[in-house]
């Protein structure tokens, strides 16, 4: 918050001078006594062994409806979770299994394409009987116009005993690891999370790309979710039974 209050005040004291109010701009050096940001960190998020039991505990029934299923769409889809909190029902084409998402919703300003797999098409389906009526997927409880927040979702994990460990956020780098682990294209993975691409015309070229792959990887993604949920005897995806790391 610090640095965008730098940024605004540079560009406000720019203006005035750009109008002749003043003559040299007073927020130019404001960087210098500020106080350095802390490192970057990467948001909490569980290891793949723990997913099962978390699952679990946020799919008990006596759970919120709309967290439960916000949830488990975040981890189908790798969206960011303040996309798919705001998001509208007129971006989904159920029957197509698609979620098309505008620039002017997207953090990099390019509109992005997510493919659904089919446990989401059901999840939104369900969700539409009972917030179809309103603009948005996730209506809030007080004002149907704005969406639920953030906190609710991470204050059902830390009553669920994950406070610290997991986060709405962390999901994503909890999906790259996983798919990156199992060895899927890093372009797949890369589009599935909105990222772009440092090549610029690399990144225009791609931009449309890799829907039906990514729907495939995200496909199996839904189905080993759901197997170890389940406790089934599985196979990770991507991976053979002869090879190192499979789970029973």
């Amino acid at each position: 918050m610090a640095k965008k209050v730098r940024q605004w005040l540079l560009q406000i004291f720019r203006y005035a001078i750009a109008k002749g109010v003043i003559e040299h701009n007073p927020a130019t050096d404001l960087d210098v006594v500020a106080a350095h940001a802390p490192a970057a960190k990467p948001y909490a998020h569980l290891p793949i062994n723990e997913l099962p039991a978390f699952l679990r505990a946020v799919g008990y029934p006596k759970n919120n409806m709309l967290l439960r299923h916000a949830t488990r769409l975040l981890l189908l889809t790798a969206a960011r979770p303040g996309t798919l909190r705001a998001a509208p029902w007129s971006e989904f084409d159920l029957d197509a299994a698609l979620w098309t998402i505008p620039a002017e919703r997207m953090k990099m300003r390019r509109g992005h394409v997510v493919p659904l797999p089919k446990q989401a098409v059901t999840i939104l389906r369900d969700l539409h009987r009972l917030t179809g009526t309103y603009k948005l997927v996730f209506a809030g409880r007080n004002d149907p116009d704005v969406p639920m927040s953030d906190a609710a979702l991470n204050n059902l994990y830390h009553r669920l005993g994950f406070k610290g460990r997991q986060t709405s956020h962390g999901f994503r780098h909890l999906i790259s690891t996983a798919l990156n682990e199992r060895g899927y294209n890093r372009d797949w993975i890369e589009r599935q999370l909105a990222h772009g691409d440092a090549d610029e015309i690399r990144d225009i070229y791609n931009r449309a790309q890799y829907v039906e792959q990514r729907r495939k990887m995200m496909q199996d993604w839904a189905d080993y979710l759901d197997a170890i949920v389940h406790g089934a005897d599985i196979v990770p995806i991507g991976r053979k039974r002869s090879q190192p790391g499979y789970l029973r």
